[in-house]
């Protein structure tokens, strides 16, 4: 198993691999400085750059992700399509596009801007805390997920009415409302006002 971004954090944690740096921002986005991953998201939590991806098919679907058990933070959850961090410098349209790769094993159809939300989400399981200024893109995906299992447990594609009985039932990752509330315009745009997100 090739060692990603992802992977490589939660082997940091084993000592068995040189730790993932964060771009830390201001209020307004602007890079400050660079923090280690983990050390990022303990309490208090230091406010980060991330990006979170949501991906549609052809009939207005959004394609979810299940967490892998073995991640350390927010294990078994479910959440949006892809989420995670620039490196420090890496454009946060590119760093999207890489890890939509590396987890799912598909290349966004179209991927396109939809803004940015900025939140401070405590999770309770882990004791982390999300302090992110969140990159948001949305966009299609043709092919079948080939989801990476150290990365991924499960993946769904859902319609708007699915995805709010799947909500009702199951975990969700701390920040998914958050996200896809500050998504929904360009959800909307993308996917047409019929599908009803």
């Amino acid at each position: 198993m090739p060692t990603t971004p992802a992977t490589a954090a939660d082997n940091a944690s084993n000592g068995t691999s040189a730790p993932i740096m964060l771009e830390l921002v201001d209020e307004s986005g602007t890079t400050i400085g660079t923090a280690e991953k983990l050390s990022a998201h303990l309490p208090p939590g230091r406010l980060h750059r991330a990006f979170s991806v949501f991906l549609f098919d052809e009939s207005g679907r959004l394609l979810l992700q299940q967490r892998a058990l073995g991640k350390y933070h927010s294990p078994g959850v479910w959440s949006n399509t892809c989420c995670g961090h620039p490196y420090p410098g890496e454009a946060p349209f590119a760093a999207a596009a890489r890890r939509t790769a590396e987890e799912l094993g598909v290349s966004p159809a179209l991927l396109a801007e939809a803004g940015t939300v900025r939140y401070n989400h405590p999770d309770p399981a882990s004791g982390l805390v999300e302090q992110e200024y969140n990159h948001l893109f949305v966009g299609l995906v043709k092919g079948e997920p080939r989801p990476d299992a150290e990365e991924v447990g499960d993946t769904a594609f859902v319609t708007a009415a699915e995805l709010d009985r799947l909500h009702a039932e199951r975990p969700f990752s701390a920040w998914f409302m958050t996200v896809l509330d500050a998504a929904r315009p360009a959800i909307r745009e993308l996917t047409g006002e019929s599908a009803g997100w």
